[in-house]
């Protein structure tokens, strides 16, 4: 049986008889010249020189020419004068035996119409590998053309409405990978797109809310459904440098068959937040102008009441000193002396009182020229009372060129004295306690006042604000001493600042204009 079975698979294997082996060549010829017949795609066969020698119903179908209109005709009469300078080098490629594939270009039809077709030609080679001529596969793309320029005009429209849209565009897949990046956002958070590209998106978080948005990304891939989709939250962003900012996030949702991806659009929120601040500033700036119009006016009321009791302590003090000087009393003298002293701080005080709330009132001030060196002086005399007791040292550095000042001498010496009073003050706790009060003239013919102490410093927060109403350093102070004070440095056309002073502490400096000598 095995061997039956052997000789019968070796009369199947055996070769066909050469009738058998024609009939079966001649088939398969029919069948190939029938395909090519039939084909949608003009399958054209021309000589080297370019005469047409096949010619199927597809190139019929395409090019509107019957195969008796095109054999022994050249293909060149397809061929549109614009694309004519095509030829040459196309030709010289395949004579050099290469194959061109899908090569697109233009051919014209019969009835004179244009149309974009895709090439693909072969050389056509003899059994001693010589060429005799080419075959050349077309296909009309005109409409595929039309559609490619349809959707390369809508991308490049979707493209320039992304690239312009004011927030930041971000699209990422469910695991978080960024696909795409919008130049808005290249611009917001500082990646360029090949950067971008595979990061996940947590990157653009601060590192305190990524945990927080890997766990709402996590509920929103398994959620199944649109919740949380098209909501707006706000979120701390970070920029590639690493800096964080203020920003809105909305995440919107793309279904396709390749899975589920998502867009997020950020918008920047610092100019809001620096807005909101500005506000707010400018609302605390608001209060503090009501509360300082509110002591103007108080200052107004008090000084008119203080002047009465001024003027009445000064009257007593007068009558004292009367009786003192007619006493034989050996301490009368000095107790006069006392008393004298006393009654002109008092004057002093309702000159004050009267200046100040004529200041407050209307903003004016009674000039005159001044010795600066003596001005000073006399403030600090009373200033300064006490402060040898305190363990601090003065100095005093006056400008060798004695310098007269156009002012209102009671409100300059205001000025100094609340600056002498508070470096007093600063340096109660420091170990080494220097005040130096200088001065100097300048180009500008002005003068500048310095006050320097060698306390603990002024940090930058409260600097910042120093000269605003009611701010202060001090355990029991009001916070308007340093805001009158440069009221009315400014008042006299001068400026009034603060500096660290090199040595240690800090340094309060003014400027006022100068005058003529002796007025």
């Amino acid at each position: 049986m095995q061997q039956s079975t052997a000789l019968t698979a070796g009369e199947h294997l055996a070769p066909a008889s050469p009738d058998h082996a024609a009939t079966f060549a001649s088939s398969a010829s029919d069948r190939l010249a029938a395909l090519v017949t039939s084909s949608d795609d003009a399958i054209i066969g021309k000589t080297l020189d370019g005469l047409v020698v096949d010619w199927n119903r597809g190139a019929e179908a395409i090019f509107g020419y019957g195969a008796a209109e095109m054999i022994g005709q050249p293909i060149a009469m397809l061929v549109p004068a614009g694309e004519a300078d095509d030829i040459a080098p196309l030709l010289d490629r395949l004579k050099r035996g290469e194959r061109i594939d899908h090569y697109e270009t233009r051919r014209r039809r019969k009835d004179g119409a244009i149309i974009d077709v895709s090439l693909t030609i072969s050389p056509i080679r003899d059994r001693d590998g010589r060429i005799l001529g080419f075959s050349k596969v077309a296909r009309d793309v005109t409409l595929l053309r039309r559609q490619r320029a349809l959707v390369e005009r809508s991308e490049a429209h979707l493209k320039s409405i992304l690239e312009t849209v004011p927030d930041a565009m971000v699209v990422f897949d469910a695991e978080g990978r960024i696909q795409s990046f919008s130049q808005t956002a290249q611009t917001l958070f500082g990646y360029r797109p090949e950067e971008a590209a595979g990061l996940n998106i947590d990157q653009l978080m601060a590192p305190q809310e990524r945990e927080a948005h890997e766990a709402f990304m996590a509920w929103l891939a398994g959620a199944g459904q649109n919740l949380g989709i098209g909501q707006t939250r706000p979120v701390t962003a970070r920029r590639h440098d690493g800096t964080l900012f203020p920003a809105e996030l909305t995440i919107g949702e793309m279904r396709s068959t390749s899975g589920r991806l998502f867009t997020g659009f950020a918008r920047d929120l610092t100019e809001k937040a620096e807005n909101e601040k500005r506000l707010r500033d400018l609302q605390a700036e608001l209060v503090h102008i009501a509360r300082f119009t509110a002591m103007g006016e108080m200052a107004s009321t008090l000084a008119h009441e203080l002047n009465q009791p001024l003027t009445a302590i000064a009257s007593y003090l007068n009558g004292c000193r009367r009786l003192l000087a007619a006493s034989h009393d050996p301490q009368a003298e000095i107790l006069s002396h006392a008393v004298e002293r006393a009654a002109d701080q008092a004057l002093r005080a309702g000159e004050i009182i009267r200046r100040l709330r004529g200041f407050v009132r209307r903003g004016e001030t009674e000039r005159a020229a001044t010795n600066l060196t003596v001005l000073i002086e006399e403030a600090c005399a009373l200033a300064l009372l006490g402060a040898r007791e305190h363990g601090v040292r003065v100095n005093f550095a006056f400008d060798n060129r004695e310098r007269w000042v156009l002012v209102d001498k009671i409100q300059i010496q205001q000025v100094v004295l609340n600056l002498v009073r508070n470096a007093v003050e600063a340096m109660q706790d420091s170990a080494f306690r220097e005040l130096t009060i200088s001065t100097a003239v300048l180009k500008t013919d002005s003068v500048i006042v310095c006050v320097a102490d060698t306390g603990p410093g002024i940090s930058e927060a409260v600097a910042a604000q120093l000269f605003q109403p009611f701010v202060t350093t001090k355990r029991h102070g009001m916070g308007v001493g340093l805001s009158i004070s440069r009221t009315i440095v400014e008042a006299h056309g001068g400026h009034l600042w603060m500096e660290p002073n090199p040595a240690g502490g800090t340094m309060f400096l003014f400027t006022i204009k100068g005058a003529p000598d002796g007025g």
